[in-house]
């Protein structure tokens, strides 16, 4: 019996992935760059779908509905869920931190000191409660235009914040995140941002990773260096009416 949905999925999937090989041939880029798949509100049988289609990482943005899809997924199909990466993608209330850092595999969106402790915090518990608990590799979300209502610390506010994490025994600092602002061109400001991304490395020969571009902008994001992209409606289509 077909799986309508799953064929669409397959579909939207191969379309993102050849998107992804068309930008990064004309960037002249031959790294790999990761395809994280925003579930945001779309049920767990799609993340069941995706799974076996071979998509690894898995990114979300709300803390209860991300820890309620892990525990569903590994009731659901065990080996799949190991098989998943799950990415927090969304704003971190600090008082919710710690239990973040009890399921993700990597944090995108680290912007003030107490969302860093509260993950320091979880991630020690985790690692005394259960064997094979590494570091949390957590990204710093960056707010380029200083609008930290949105998310994210603001460029001076940066070389304190990526001090701290990196002296964190139970996280791991893994790079930058930006979402753009709202106004001017994406191709200026994911410029703007692998500039500090760039600055970061300098400093945090670790930090790497620079996460930016969404299904709207995902080629100029890789134009500018991103090595990850965070695509929902691209693969998933509108998000489901809650």
């Amino acid at each position: 019996m077909t799986d309508p949905r799953a064929e669409e999925l397959a579909t939207r999937l191969a379309e993102t992935r050849r998107r992804l090989d068309a930008a990064r041939a004309a960037a002249g880029r031959i790294d790999e760059v990761d395809l994280v798949v925003v579930t945001k509100f779309h049920p767990v049988a799609d993340l069941v779908r995706l799974a076996r289609l071979g998509v690894h990482d898995v990114g979300e943005n709300r803390v209860q509905e991300a820890a309620s899809k892990v525990s569903a997924l590994a009731a659901a199909d065990a080996e799949l869920s190991a098989a998943i990466r799950w990415n927090m993608i969304g704003h971190i209330q600090s008082n919710k931190a710690a239990a973040v850092a009890g399921w993700a595999d990597r944090v995108h969106s680290v912007d003030s000191i107490k969302v860093a402790n509260g993950l320091q915090k979880g991630r020690a518990r985790a690692a005394d409660e259960r064997e094979g608990v590494t570091p949390l590799p957590v990204l710093l979300q960056l707010s380029l235009d200083g609008d930290t209502s949105r998310g994210g610390v603001a460029p001076e506010g940066l070389p304190a914040l990526a001090d701290h994490v990196a002296g964190l025994d139970h996280l791991v600092l893994a790079g930058l995140m930006v979402i753009p602002p709202l106004e001017g061109e994406a191709r200026a400001h994911f410029a703007d941002a692998a500039e500090v991304a760039a600055t970061l490395r300098r400093d945090h020969p670790h930090a790497t990773e620079f996460s930016a571009g969404m299904s709207g902008d995902l080629e100029e994001a890789i134009a500018a260096g991103s090595t990850c992209v965070r695509v929902g409606t691209a693969i998933l289509g509108p998000r489901p009416v809650v």
